[in-house]
């Protein structure tokens, strides 16, 4: 049976195992921590704005079980915050357990605590990955999916220094590049002519510790926003988030609090001494990463250039998801990039045809978009979503943007992609290589 790698265990790495699988590959992860999602342990937010059109369009492709189990955790549904509307808030206490008793429900064998290290490559092909313990995974085809963040010292040399991140690299030693371990040059964001990749602002508060009349209003509406007085307010910081569709006046002149399980904080930079002069803050913490006043992780270090069918240029047998696969922007961009790598790098090893997703659906579009825009000029210094920003505009202009489910299925049976990530290709290869033999 064909063996498909996945490195790194995040939404992405998870899209891409769950679409391999149902493709009928055996499938194994490789996480370096001791728990999967990564970032999505402390983001929370799905179905914002376009988000939700994709999410029903994987969902009608044949590969929504992620989002099922993101619903399933579902703090608050259908709610609005500054710039944002019919967001889904899941609880990231509680959702990491539940996608990973799916995914081994399924028969993916998930490795935790295996770091990539190295890779054995030949002739343009991978071999295997070397793991820090000095095993070698030997895989048909490959997927990476380890973020863009590049190795340890990134976060200090171009951002705010790394402290108790949400990616633990001192407890569970830093990421490599597999492909450029592999001989493919990483692309490399920009934010200014001389400053490289974005800030992660992302965190959260421990509810307990706050007034008891915005612990009140988070449990009841899942958003509480507070007014910043002028002298706290630092707008020159909204440039530097990672996440465009939150670098909004509103975040930068408010504290905005979601209901993830703990108090999500969208205000970025916020040090903790001014926090705790605002009326129901007095005894405000952060809880991981604890430092997130500083920042978290330095992002768009380590891209892989590739083409729309998420096959990683230069190298036979690679393919890329998530951040690693461009400036893309959030959960749901991950799953969803990850569900075509990991069904194309079955199509790959079965020597069939690889499949782009039509432009005519969001997550078609974003793909191949973004993948535009990396060759245009500036296209580094920009990032992508489909929760805002100008990807949630190109949206909106070009008739993508839907939330109906109905009619986003009636979109998906039009293309006849309805059920299309369901079907077992090597079952299909063998019915078919079966009616050839019965001809002879």
């Amino acid at each position: 049976m064909t063996e498909i790698i996945v490195i790194g265990g995040g939404w992405a790495g998870c899209g891409a195992a769950l679409a391999a699988r149902k493709a009928g590959a055996n499938v194994t992860i490789l996480e370096k921590t001791d728990m999967l999602l990564g970032c999505g342990l402390v983001g929370g937010i799905i179905r914002n704005n376009g988000r939700f059109t994709a999410a029903e369009e994987a969902i009608a492709l044949g590969a929504g079980e992620l989002f099922h189990i993101a619903d399933s955790v579902a703090r608050h549904k259908n709610v609005d915050f500054p710039g944002h509307k019919h967001a889904t808030l899941y609880d990231v206490t509680k959702i990491e357990p539940k996608v990973r008793e799916f995914l081994e429900g399924m028969g993916i064998n998930i490795k935790f605590k295996s770091r990539a290290m190295d890779v054995k490559v030949r002739d343009n092909t991978i071999q295997g990955i070397v793991l820090a313990n000095e095993e070698i995974i030997e895989g048909d085809e490959f997927i990476e999916t380890t973020g863009s963040s590049g190795p340890m010292g990134n976060c200090l040399k171009h951002g705010n220094g790394c402290s108790m991140c949400i990616q633990r690299c001192p407890a569970y030693g830093p990421r490599v590049s597999i492909s450029k371990k592999a001989g493919v040059e990483d692309l490399v964001g920009k934010r200014s002519v001389d400053t490289y990749g974005a800030m992660s602002g992302s965190c959260k508060l421990n509810k307990d510790t706050l007034g008891e009349n915005i612990k009140r209003q988070l449990d009841e509406k899942g958003v509480v926003v507070v007014k910043i007085p002028e002298e706290y307010i630092k707008r020159e910081k909204i440039s530097m988030k990672v996440c465009q569709q939150y670098a909004l006046e509103e975040y930068a002149a408010n504290i905005i609090l979601l209901d993830t399980g703990y108090a999500k904080f969208m205000t970025p930079f916020f040090p903790l001494e001014d926090l705790r002069k605002i009326k129901g803050f007095e005894s405000a913490r952060f809880e991981d990463p604890y430092a997130a006043s500083k920042g978290n992780s330095i992002r768009y270090m380590s891209m892989a250039p590739r083409d729309d069918y998420m096959q990683v240029l230069g190298l036979n047998n690679l393919f890329c998801a998530g951040e690693k696969s461009g400036p893309f922007v959030g959960h749901t961009e991950a799953i969803c990039t990850g569900i075509l790598a990991g069904h194309n790098s079955v199509r790959k090893a079965l020597n069939m045809e690889l499949v782009k997703l039509p432009r005519t659906l969001a997550i078609g579009d974003i793909i191949a978009y973004v993948n535009e825009q990396l060759k245009a000029e500036h296209g580094l210094y920009k990032r992508f979503t489909f929760a805002g920003s100008t990807y949630f505009e190109r949206m909106k202009q070009l008739g993508l943007y839907e939330t109906s489910p109905e009619v986003i299925k009636e979109r998906v049976a039009k293309l006849g992609l309805t059920g299309f990530f369901n079907e077992n290709l090597a079952i299909k290869q063998e019915k078919v290589v079966g009616m050839y033999n019965n001809r002879f």
